[in-house]
């Protein structure tokens, strides 16, 4: 049965570290509209129909298409019965939305719509745990994930903080400036006094881990107030706080070849990064970047050549 497929093949690919969330509510669903209409094995058209009818966008429905794709090759290598799609050549890749880069006065004035939140009832901790939330990810860069999911045995001495099994399983220590450290431990001395006995540090109003959702929608209104990036068509995202964070960091790389090569090793690793492409992909995200770099570059073979 399709939906039998579904989960042997996402528990494969997650036994080699892939997370697949989104496509494994993808696949779930897309099976179970299959095996409504009676189908036993992947069909083109159904896939299409299905992706067509759910796909709000059209890189939403070719990310859905692509899913169903290796799932489709998944099963013909055992069935050949299964249809494996074969996407338009002339369909364009699936590329990452070019990212908003906070500027410092941005990020201050998020910071103080943070701190000017409603107070919700019971808790009084909602404007100190976005203050926190938001200083946290635009200081260390860590996904929103693994910022919700921090307990408070991961927060090591010395101002270390203990990320664990993440994405693609990776477990990694992510070091953090001392005025970080410093708001840290006055968020938790609030912190201790109105929550109860679980142990994550960011809770929601009644005591309980933070939902992402739940984060999206105060960070919406957050940017709101702030008056950050009202007039854009696609408003700036909580990941680009990552995004702000790797690109300030690049900025102040040294321009000697080794060096380079040494801070993009360092920063693809204190964000724990899979692959070092993920970390070179802020150059071609933010042309400004680049063409500091590059302007470095030639000044540098300038100098050296005279």
């Amino acid at each position: 049965m399709l939906t039998d497929d579904v989960n042997r093949y996402i528990e494969l690919r997650r036994s080699l570290g892939f997370k697949l969330a989104k496509s494994a509510r993808h696949l779930t669903a897309f099976a179970r509209h299959a095996v409504d209409r009676g189908d036993t094995h992947v069909r083109r058209e159904t896939a299409i129909a299905w992706a067509s009818a759910v796909s709000s966008t059209p890189r939403s429905y070719q990310r859905r298409l692509q899913e169903i794709a290796l799932f489709a090759r998944f099963l013909y290598a055992e069935d050949r019965e299964h249809e494996v799609l074969h996407l338009h050549p002339n369909c364009s890749p699936v590329t990452r939305p070019a990212p908003y880069i906070y500027t410092p006065e941005e990020l201050a004035r998020m910071l103080d719509a943070a701190g000017n939140l409603r107070r919700q009832k019971p808790s009084p901790l909602r404007r100190h745990i976005y203050v926190m939330l938001i200083g946290l990810l635009a200081s260390t860069g860590l996904r929103i994930s693994e910022a919700l999911n921090l307990r408070l045995d991961d927060l090591l001495p010395n101002g270390v903080l203990h990320i664990r099994q993440t994405k693609f399983n990776k477990s990694r220590l992510v070091p953090m400036h001392p005025s970080v450290v410093e708001a840290l431990q006055a968020y938790l001395k609030i912190r201790q006094r109105f929550a109860g006995l679980d142990d994550h540090v960011f809770l929601t109003v009644d005591a309980k881990p933070m939902r992402h959702g739940t984060v999206l929608c105060n960070f919406d209104v957050i940017l709101r107030k702030a008056g950050v990036g009202q007039n854009r068509s696609r408003r700036p995202r909580i990941h680009d706080l990552r995004h702000t964070f790797a690109t300030r960091v690049l900025e102040q790389c040294a321009m000697r070849r080794d060096d380079v090569a040494r801070d993009f090793v360092a920063l693809s690793t204190y964000l724990g990064h899979a692959d070092i492409r993920h970390t070179y992909w802020y150059l071609e995200a933010t042309p400004n970047l680049m063409a500091d770099i590059a302007g470095a570059a030639e000044a540098l073979v300038a100098g050296e050549v005279a």
